[in-house]
């Protein structure tokens, strides 16, 4: 039996959050490895990287969800108790439920919507704006119709700062942290209000609505779930969604930063946004690594797994192996006209099976509204990218242009410019 390397016997949580997306792979490169074991919280945890690692990361008899997620984490991003610590039969049923929101009618409607409250959106827009603050009202608007969330327009502006601070919440300490934790607090309140009201008659919500589904949704023991257990799923599909605005404030980056990006989308609109939306997803940072615990004693490439032990796959890192990956820190969507589509070679938001296994079920609500708001960015307006920071710090999670994207002199194509 072969012991697993070791990077450091003192404890890493330090080095994490200062190193934040840097520091699974600055190790795995240090080691010359695949797979190393450290002190995280004060607990020993296995790191594993590339395909093989993720292969292994998303086999479920060998791991589970359960106990996996610090408890910071479950009272600031997913909820407590949410699809995302859950296991076996019970994680299949829930997973259906998400599933069947993600029929090519729905994500087409999505799309819709997006771009639609983009335009609205830009009406009101002065001679200068922040890209990723407005990408969070547009997507709170479009998500919160489609989901059949009744929202008012002068609740756009906190209900979306409250989905992102939860989000911004998840590689914090202190204040940041704790702002999460209480607009977790706020927005499922907000949403036991709505399940409420639906199960109660007082809110007419669409049957093909995730608030419909949510709030009537049964287990395998033909129960309801309890108001706050379907508020934290319901966020659990709006909260994922408003995070999208970080891809758009990057995609808008690529664009600036290689002009003929535009044309190539126009000239092949269709095949080439959809390799443009995985490559803003594979290569700008979003979610650094991602955990599970053994399920019982195993084997692999002769070191040993033992019950218990909680295992870290580095997503940032897979993104960017160049063994799967030629150029991984270049920006070319070419790279997916003759992508194999693997499970566990692309995993911005998991791998393996959609339907039985524990990748996001939002990846294609995350590609319908990327897709949609670079169409609205290279095909509605036309505007100027001013002198700012556009770099983006690799420590922070999760990370954004230093600017947020600003943009100015916007015009409607065809039009005058847009005054607010």
């Amino acid at each position: 039996m072969k012991k697993i390397p070791e990077s450091n016997r003192l404890d890493q949580t330090i080095n994490v959050l200062r190193e934040g997306y840097q520091f699974l792979p600055k190790r795995f490169k240090q080691l010359h490895t695949d797979v190393f074991q450290m002190s995280l919280l004060a607990e020993k945890v296995i790191c594993l990287t590339g395909e093989e690692g993720a292969k292994l990361f998303y086999d479920r008899d060998k791991f589970q969800r359960k106990g996996a997620l610090p408890k910071r984490i479950e009272k600031s991003l997913f909820g407590e108790n949410a699809i995302q610590s859950m296991d076996g039969d019970p994680h299949e049923h829930r997973k259906l439920l998400f599933m069947s929101l993600m029929t090519e009618e729905h994500l087409q409607r999505l799309h819709d919507l997006t771009l639609r409250y983009w335009r609205e959106q830009a009406s009101g827009w002065g001679s200068e704006v922040v890209l990723f603050e407005e990408a969070k009202q547009v997507l709170c608007k479009a998500c919160c119709e489609w989901a059949g969330i009744p929202l008012k327009q002068e609740e756009v502006k906190d209900r979306a700062e409250q989905l992102w601070l939860m989000i911004d919440a998840f590689g914090a300490v202190g204040r940041r942290h704790w702002k999460g934790r209480h607009s977790r607090k706020e927005s499922e309140q907000w949403m036991i209000d709505k399940i409420l009201d639906v199960r109660q008659l007082k809110l007419d919500a669409p049957e093909d609505s995730a608030l419909y589904k949510m709030a009537f949704h049964r287990t395998l023991e033909g129960d309801h779930l309890d108001a706050r257990m379907a508020a934290v799923e319901l966020l659990n599909v709006i909260r994922p969604t408003v995070a999208v605005a970080a891809y758009i404030a990057f995609g808008a980056l690529a664009i600036h930063e290689d002009k003929e990006l535009e044309a190539k989308i126009r000239t092949d609109e269709n095949a080439y946004m959809e390799w443009f939306a995985k490559e803003v997803r594979r290569l700008f940072p979003f979610v650094p690594f991602l955990g599970a615990r053994v399920k019982q004693d195993f084997n692999w490439k002769g070191y040993p797994f033992k019950e218990g032990r909680l295992v870290l796959l580095d997503i940032h890192g897979t993104n960017h192996d160049p063994r799967l990956w030629e150029e991984p820190h270049a920006f070319r969507p070419e790279r997916f006209e003759d992508w194999n589509g693997g499970l566990f070679d692309l995993i911005p938001q998991g791998g393996g099976d959609h339907y039985k296994g524990h990748r996001c079920p939002g990846e294609w609500i995350t590609m319908e509204a990327i897709k949609a708001s670079m169409k609205f960015l290279v095909e509605v307006i036309q505007y100027d990218v001013p002198s700012q920071d556009l770099s983006y710090s690799l420590r922070r999670m999760p990370s954004l242009p230093k600017s947020r994207m600003i943009l100015s002199n916007v015009q409607l194509k065809g039009e005058e410019r847009i005054e607010g």
